[in-house]
This record gives structure tokens, sequence and C-alpha cells, in this order.
């Protein structure tokens, strides 16, 4: 299989359309560890321009970067509404990265239910970094702890949305806070109340570092980079990295069984229930996996 950003477009578009499809493409891919790095936050935090200026670092390493930018799913088409690579687009003619836009379908914790294969294809695209920017976080929308093994929590001052989010309890998911358009007002009394928060949390091992960044010129993001090295090798040395990659294959085997389930409902075709049942049961077995 040509290892091209042209195929891997075509794989993942197969992906989305027919998720039973996806074991047996990813099986037959040869796949290396990559660092998946998750970014969520309120509509308006600029992750979309944060997202852009990591790429730019990302590169000066030399890492091959991939970034799936969750969307708003479109009423009309289910497909990708608010198109996060148009904000990208300076990196279009960059081989060495790769951007594409997801619909959310509706799915309540804010993810695709393919975004697990998909992250497992752009592996076995020899990708070095993956960036997952979600649609935005709220009290359901927290699916992004399951996908990601460092998850990055954006807020920005003066909007109020950053308060309620430490009052709904979405913090618990952050490994590391950024405080984007720290150049505004309010940006102080922003971090204040994240370290209170912290105070009183009941956290163990790894404290979360608050990072102020201004995006759009580039500000404190070599610090927000590094901040993630770090908590890297802390899940690495701690052995936290294993309990995560656990956690990640119970939530992607759960959405397998869910996809299997929903097809054998689909083509169900008026049995009992017992004999949906013990049908359901043989055909989920034999699904092709």
């Amino acid at each position: 299989m040509e290892k091209d950003i042209k195929t891997l477009s075509k794989l993942i578009t197969q992906v989305e359309n027919d998720p039973l499809s996806a074991r047996k493409i990813i099986k037959d891919l040869d796949k290396k560890e990559a660092i998946v790095i998750g970014v969520t936050g309120p509509a308006g935090a600029g992750k979309s321009t944060l997202v852009n200026v990591m790429i730019k670092e990302y590169r000066k390493l030399g890492y091959k970067v991939g970034v799936i930018a969750v969307d708003p799913s479109s009423p009309f088409s289910g497909g990708a509404f608010l198109g996060d690579r148009i904000r990208m687009k300076q990196h279009f003619t960059d081989e060495g990265v790769f951007i594409r836009s997801m619909a959310s379908r509706g799915a309540l914790g804010g993810l695709n239910d393919s975004i697990f294969d998909v992250i497992e294809l752009m592996k076995g695209f020899d990708f070095d970094v993956i960036i997952v920017e979600t649609v935005g976080a709220g009290q359901t929308e927290i699916d992004i702890v399951f996908v990601a093994q460092t998850v990055l929590l954006v807020l920005a001052p003066g909007g109020g949305d950053e308060i309620q989010m430490l009052k709904a309890g979405i913090v618990e998911i952050a490994d590391v806070f950024v405080i984007n358009k720290s150049d505004m007002t309010g940006a102080d009394a922003l971090e204040l109340s994240i370290r209170a928060m912290l105070e009183i949390s009941e956290r163990k091992g790894w404290t979360p570092p608050i990072v102020r960044t201004v995006a759009t010129d580039g500000t404190g993001v070599k610090e927000l980079i590094e901040k993630i090295q770090e908590h890297e090798k802390y899940l690495v040395e701690s052995g936290e990295i294993k309990e995560r990659q656990k956690r990640r294959i119970k939530k992607h085997v759960e959405h397998i069984l869910r996809n299997r389930i929903n097809r054998v409902l689909d083509e169900s075709d008026g049995e009992s229930v017992e004999e949906l049942l013990k049908n359901s049961i043989r055909k989920i077995c034999n699904y092709p996996r």
C-alpha cells in the first residue's frame, strides 16, 4: 500500500462511511508510536490558531504532524461544518503535515465514533505527532481523555465561559492548562482561578502546569511544547501511560461493539426478542475484524 496523503484521505473516508471495514484496513498496516495530543476548550478560545502555531513548532523539531479537527456536523449533509482546515491553509503544501476535518456527527462525547480508527490510520502512515482539536468542551464533551495521551485545556480571559468550565469540573480532564490571548485583560484573574482550583483538587502525581500563550504571534508556544514533552516523560516514567492505553483500548472496543450492534439491529427483520438476541450475538462475533 502506498503511504501517501491521497491514499490516507481515501482510507479515512472509507472508515468514516463504513466503520466496520476499519479493522481489516488497520490490521494490515505497520504502525509506529505517536504522541497524541488533545486540544479542547470553549469556542472562541483560539484553539485552531494555537494548533496552527503548534504545527510550526513541531515541524521545526522535524516531526511529521497529523491534525484531526473535529467540527460540528452540518444539519444538512452531516459533514464537518466549520472546516478548521481553512485556518491552517499555510500548511497545505507541506508534505510533513496532514490536516483533516471530521464531523462530530452528534456524538454526545464530542467525538465521532471513527476517531480511534482515524488515529490508528495516521500512526500507520508514520506521523510522529497527532493533534486532535475538539469541537468544544462542555460537561459531556470529555471523550478526548479516551483518545489523547496529553490533553490541553485552552481558555481565554474575558468571555465568562472559562469560569463556567471551572465550575463544571471539566478541568479534571486537563494535563496542561493554556491561557490563550493572555495579553488581554483578565488573564491574571483567570490564572488565579485555575491555581485555586488546583489547590483543592485531589490529583495525584502530575500537577498540570499553566502556560500563557498569544497564539496570533506565537508567544508561549515553545514553552507549551516543552510542557507537553515533560508530561509525556512523566507518563512513561510513572507507568501511567499503560493505564491510559488500557482506557483507550476499552473505549475503542466499546465503539466497535456499538457499531456492530447497530448494524445487526438495522438488518433485523421481525424476529422475536429471543431470536434477535441469539442472532445478534452470532452476527456480532462473526463480523470481519
